[in-house]
């Protein structure tokens, strides 16, 4: 039976292998095909690579026992990580979206939509067996650091399949009385794709930079701590809790009477 920790290094292991093997499909069939939001996807994926190794690494500083150099261990290693992943995936985001507006005002791009709609097909099975697999180990395991994964996979999973209703709409209008309009699809793509997938990395950093400003824990955790607390003979009021990584800090107020 796997342990908590086998079953995070696992999943951060096959999160890895899979961001590379995407990352040299897309970054290849991309360029074969001239396509903005293929390159993207290829470029999202090779960076979810790197980002999944410093996971990993993470993972590995996080279960380090506790020292006289760090005596409440390192949990902050894993906000810090998940923050700097959203600002990676962050400025990819923002740069796809200028790359987009570049494309647009010079008169967009011709792509082979068919083959196109292939690598998106592909891609969308691939990516959701992959964030399947994420979310059934997050479930078993409450990583934050595979819950960072799970969301970079469901992002390139709706990155692929809109690339497939995308390029299913511009091989439509390609045989159509608007083909002229069909070498707009990508850049446009391109652009509603970066605005919508930014907020998702925004969210990352916020809740991150909340952790390491030691914030109290979510209304749904909090009401469990409450619990095992008063449980214990403790009252609530008396304690403050904060989250920081996979470890929780307490600090009891003893009132004097």
């Amino acid at each position: 039976m796997f342990t908590s920790l086998a079953r995070e290094n696992l999943a951060l292991t096959l999160s890895a292998v899979g961001a590379g093997l995407f990352a040299l499909a897309g970054i290849t069939w991309g360029l074969w095909v001239d396509s903005l939001v293929i390159l993207f996807d290829g470029a999202y994926s090779l960076i979810s690579l790197g980002l999944s190794l410093l996971s990993l690494y993470a993972a590995r500083l996080v279960r380090r026992p506790a020292s006289e150099d760090y005596p409440f261990g390192m949990g902050a290693v894993e906000p810090l990580v998940i923050a700097v992943k959203g600002l990676v995936i962050a400025l990819v985001c923002i740069l796809s979206l200028v790359s987009a507006v570049v494309s647009l005002l010079q008169g967009g791009r011709a792509v082979a939509a068919d083959m196109a709609m292939i690598f998106g097909a592909v891609n969308v099975v691939g990516c959701l067996a992959v964030w399947a697999y994420l979310r059934w180990s997050s479930l078993r395991n409450d990583s934050g650091l595979v819950q960072a994964e799970q969301r970079q996979w469901l992002m390139d999973s709706a990155l692929s399949a809109a690339v497939v209703v995308g390029f299913g709409a511009a091989w439509l209008l390609e045989r159509s009385q608007w083909a002229e309009l069909a070498v707009y699809a990508d850049p446009v793509m391109m652009l509603v794709i970066s605005v919508y997938f930014i907020t998702v990395p925004v969210k990352m950093v916020l809740e991150s930079v909340r952790e390491l400003l030691l914030a109290a824990p979510k209304d749904d955790a909090l009401e469990d701590v409450h619990e095992t607390l008063e449980d214990l003979g403790l009252n609530p009021e008396q304690v403050r809790v904060a989250k920081l990584g996979p470890n929780l800090l307490l600090e009891a107020r003893m009132i004097r009477i």
